[in-house]
């Protein structure tokens, strides 16, 4: 194994193409990252808009640095196209495509298998594939190897093919795509270094191999099942704690002072993000083929997904203290997006909270500084700018995302009613609004 292969030659001395399939929040920073790294990359995407972003040099993921993409635009090291005959021209592909749940929480590999049906067309010998979607344990070989291999061309053989999770955490200012650590995991001992490989002549982090793709791809579900259960636990007991008159918050500040067998997780108005969100769903389903139920996620997953009805029933609760009713009450919805400071809506919480909050009859005032329009329900939002008039107007201050450009003392001083959700006053006095907390 120590004899270097064809690609992996090509791959030292940089004269492998890479190929990026979907230019979205993983396909982009990955792209940029194998471009300024000295490949040559090609980013393949269906929608036309995306393709002429990139090649006018014009970023839209918050991740990725503007001089650097239309650096390396200019200097013809990156291109975007919607040709997927150019599949042929590369060496090595990184599949970047989403992974959604149909309408019956179930995985959707559709974008996985045309994007392999795709590649099949025009694989090579010699070629590397890598499958970056987060999804459950299986799909790269029971999936995307069949579809693969249909060209003739077998595994291991004549090309090779991974799995290497996506890690990406959208407005992370301390990890990023370069020096974030890579899990890689190959259908064969070969196909995992020759990845391998190509990682580590691009990336900052560390690269830990595994013996398979389906422990890299159930590593990935663990990550983000670890999260969501104890988020779960920190809004269950963000719910017993309000019946109680506690303040959890508080409660999470002293337990987080043992420096030993706790780690701090808090609550919030719902999950947002593509993973956290969507991935347990991947292993519940999955788990159904060997008869077994994963109770635990699935409660998590039902504590989570109510907190947007709870944030809600709140509201009404505190609008009632004032006689307002609910129908008809002005609520200025403070931050869309599904976490601070980046523009990400995508399974944002707030998204069904303010459905709820139209169903009941409220004016819906949204504000976010990182989102100019939204869909919620079947309407469509314009969001405003955070100002005095918005917050002496509302009859109540719903602070769904705490964004770092909100002015929290203004907000202060001139709302008649605040519902935070996220502690984001935290430290702020006085306060002369009637305030609650989550």
């Amino acid at each position: 194994m120590n004899e270097k292969t064809v690609l992996q030659q090509k791959i030292e001395d940089k004269t492998a193409v890479i190929g990026v399939v979907g230019l979205g929040y993983v396909g982009l920073p990955l792209a940029v990252e194998k471009a300024k790294a000295g490949y040559h990359v090609i980013g393949f995407d269906v929608l036309a808009h995306r393709v002429d972003m990139v090649n006018e040099g014009v970023n839209y993921i918050g991740d990725v640095v503007d001089s650097d993409l239309k650096q390396m635009i200019q200097t013809g090291q990156m291109r975007a196209t919607t040709d997927y005959s150019l599949i042929s021209e590369v060496d090595a592909v990184a599949i970047c495509v989403p992974t959604p749940l149909d309408l019956y929480q179930q995985p959707d590999t559709t974008y996985v298998e045309a994007s392999g049906s795709e590649i099949a067309k025009y694989l090579h010998p010699d070629m590397l594939i890598v499958l970056e979607s987060t999804t459950y344990p299986g799909t790269t070989e029971e999936v995307l190897q069949p579809i693969l291999e249909a060209s003739g061309l077998k595994v291991g053989q004549d090309f090779y093919l991974a799995y290497s999770p996506e890690r990406v955490d959208p407005g992370n200012k301390e990890f990023n795509t370069k020096n974030t650590p890579k899990v890689v995991g190959g259908v064969t001992e070969i196909c995992t270094k020759v990845a391998a490989s190509m990682y580590r002549s691009v990336l900052e982090g560390e690269v830990h191999e595994v013996s398979s793709p389906q422990i890299a791809e159930m590593e990935k579900i663990l990550e983000n099942t670890f999260r969501n259960i104890n988020i779960g636990l920190a809004n269950e007991m963000a719910i017993l704690c309000n019946k109680m008159g506690i303040d959890i918050w508080e409660v999470i500040d002293a337990a987080k002072t043992k420096p030993y067998g706790f780690m701090a997780f808090y609550p919030g108005p719902g999950l947002g993000g593509h993973c956290i969100p969507i991935d347990p769903f991947y292993l519940t389903w999955k788990a159904r083929e060997y008869n077994y139920h994963t109770r635990l996620i699935e409660v998590a997953g039902e504590i989570n997904n109510e907190m947007p009805s709870f944030v809600v029933d709140r509201a009404m609760k505190i609008l009632n203290r004032y006689g307002t009713a609910l129908k008809g009450a002005k609520v200025a919805v403070l931050g869309v997006a599904y976490k601070k400071d980046i523009e990400d809506m995508r399974e944002s919480p707030v998204l069904e909270i303010v459905s709820l909050l139209d169903q009941y009859g409220a004016t819906i005032i949204p504000v976010d500084p990182h989102v100019q329009s939204f869909k919620a329900g079947d309407k469509e939002y314009e969001t405003v700018d955070l100002s005095t008039e918005v917050l002496e107007t509302s009859d109540l201050v719903l602070l769904t995302t705490d964004h770092s450009a909100f002015d929290y003392q203004l907000i202060a001083d001139h709302a008649k009613a605040i519902f935070d959700t996220r502690n984001a006053f935290k430290g702020i006095t006085p306060i002369k609004a009637d305030y609650e907390k989550l």
